[in-house]
């Protein structure tokens, strides 16, 4: 695709003759605006000249999971995009049912020469894992990130949402909206972002209702983080009298719509739901949901910051805590509620005015699943 000099001025926001500079590789021009100019061509979509393409610095691997829950490659575009502005390669590398372990890709990356590896929700979440092999990992020195599940015995720079302050945010929603029998669907127990969920959860309803630790964790329901997770756990919830459901994760929430609807509930009239981690898309559900953020972008720019530290690189300008990131230490981001169409105020169903599931009766929305509207 050829350049126009205009579009790319607009863009970067200096004159075609700076533009024009900059892709002859003549001198004159800051390294600020020269990035700009660089920048703008790839947001239009435009390659850069052979000559101005920069000297990848090396390989970084990024294992996720999984890239079915859009969460995932939502985390790999903002790392891949930061490591690509310092020069480096991103590889990533995905778990599959059946396929590759976090083991197995690990080594695969170590035998490719990686400067370093960045983990999301990997075996350092689960507390039934052996920890060995991360300090195999830094035995054989090669620097990594750890993303999402903070554990005290292995060294390493941790990136984290706090999910006891995001599970406390959609408690605190919906009791502002009467809600006081609210559930909680999660993933298995073994796993630390769990662990938190719960801990914010039951915190939470005794602060804001009174309720005791125990009768609140009658109202926690473990399950996968699947729709069909989700509507497994928020099915059992509902039974249970829950007329508001907090999710550990949109697919989850989404499934939560669906197990409401074939109870002949509308949601929001009739059940509340929250999902968890804003994923791309999910404002356009029917309804619209109502979720935890999860500050994917800071948190993935943080951890590529965290790693090129380790790795000993260079950092760009602006402010900085410390020249390296301390061994064993937790980055906690703050994630953010927002609201949206998937919980409304509870229905008054009885002269105590308790909540509690209506008669399905009273749904008037024909059963269907929550496609994107």
């Amino acid at each position: 695709m050829t350049a126009r000099l205009a579009d790319i001025a607009v863009q970067a926001g200096v004159s075609e003759a700076t533009v024009s500079r900059v892709l002859n590789g003549k001198p004159g021009v800051s390294a600020t605006t020269r990035q700009s100019v660089l920048a703008a061509l790839d947001v239009l979509g435009y390659e850069r000249p052979v000559r101005l393409r920069q000297r990848s610095a090396g390989l970084v691997g990024l294992i996720t999971p999984e890239l079915e829950n859009p969460i995932f490659p939502a985390f790999a575009q903002v790392i891949g995009q930061a490591l690509t502005r310092q020069g480096y390669t991103p590889v990533l590398a995905t778990q599959t049912p059946g396929g590759s372990t976090e083991d197995e890709l690990t080594e695969m990356l170590v035998d490719r020469g990686v400067a370093g590896i960045i983990f999301v929700s990997g075996l350092h979440a689960d507390t039934t894992a052996d920890t060995g092999r991360y300090e195999a990992l830094r035995g054989q020195g090669v620097p990594f990130v750890l993303i999402n599940g903070f554990s005290d015995k292995v060294q390493a720079p941790f990136i984290s949402p706090d999910d006891g302050v995001a599970i406390s945010l959609a408690v605190t929603h919906l009791v502002a909206l009467g809600h006081t029998r609210i559930g909680l669907a999660v993933g298995p127990r073994r796993f630390v972002p769990v662990q938190r969920k719960i801990e914010g959860f039951v915190r939470s309803m005794r602060e804001q209702l009174g309720m005791a630790p125990a009768e609140a964790g009658e109202l926690v329901q473990h399950s996968l983080y699947t729709l069909e997770g989700g509507q497994a756990a928020a099915g059992a919830l509902l039974e249970r009298g829950c007329t508001a459901v907090v999710c550990a994760s949109d697919m989850m929430a989404l499934g939560a719509i669906r197990a409401a609807r074939q109870r002949g509930l509308e949601v929001p009239d009739d059940v509340s739901v929250v999902g968890y981690d804003d994923s791309p898309l999910i404002a356009f559900t029917d309804p619209p949901l109502t979720t935890i953020r999860q500050p994917v972008q800071a948190m993935g720019q943080a951890a590529v910051r965290a790693l090129l530290e380790e790795v000993g690189a260079d950092l760009p300008e602006g402010p900085q805590e410390s020249s390296r990131a301390p061994l064993r230490s937790e980055f906690v981001f703050h994630p953010e509620l927002v609201v949206r169409g998937s919980t409304a105020s509870a229905r008054r169903t009885g002269p105590d005015a308790s909540g509690g599931i209506p008669s399905p009766s009273r749904a008037r929305r024909a059963v269907q699943d929550p496609t994107p509207g």
